[in-house]
């Protein structure tokens, strides 16, 4: 999501890689959740190709497209997953919480629970999380998908209502 320029991060705006959408893909049951939301994602997210070359229906939106996740009427969905941006981290599960809905984002755990708001907001509510053996390596291109070199954060999937646990394990296959 390019909220770089509202946040003043310049650090929004990276994308994930096939290795480390396909340990999620596992736990989705495509007779439970056909339908899949990708609220910060274009047409060009592996996200979306991923979850599509899976039979899955994906309907995508992005703020570049003008559709803001939060003031968007939430579509017609079984499950909401995506990689959300690292500086709206606390209203995104904030919403998503409200929308009770199934969801898996992957965010970099530096700080995820450290604040009050977002120590309050995960105290109050029902997640699983996801944690892998190494680090993901976000970039910036599409077009040359060039990793970022030694990632400077670990990152997890949060979820709601998908993981068979509260913590699951999984190998990325980089």
């Amino acid at each position: 999501m390019k909220l770089d320029s509202i946040a003043n991060s310049n650090n929004d705006e990276f994308y994930t890689p096939r290795y480390a959408i396909e340990p999620i893909i596992k736990y989705l049951n495509v007779s439970k959740y056909k339908k899949i939301w990708c609220p910060f994602d274009t047409d060009e997210s592996l996200f979306v190709h991923v979850l599509r070359e899976n039979s899955f229906e994906v309907t995508n939106t992005h703020i570049l497209t003008g559709q803001d996740f939060f003031t968007t009427n939430i579509v017609d969905c079984d499950c909401i997953i995506s990689n959300p941006p690292y500086s709206m981290k606390g209203k995104v599960f904030e919403r998503l919480f409200d929308l009770n809905k199934p969801f898996a984002m992957l965010v970099g755990v530096v700080g995820l629970f450290e604040s009050q708001y977002r120590f309050n907001l995960f105290k109050n509510n029902q997640f699983e999380i996801m944690y892998f053996n190494k680090r993901i390596a976000y970039f910036k291109n599409y077009t040359e998908q060039t990793p970022s070199l030694n990632p400077p954060f670990s990152s997890v999937y949060i979820t709601r209502d998908l993981l068979p646990t509260s913590i699951c394990f999984e190998t990325l296959k980089k």
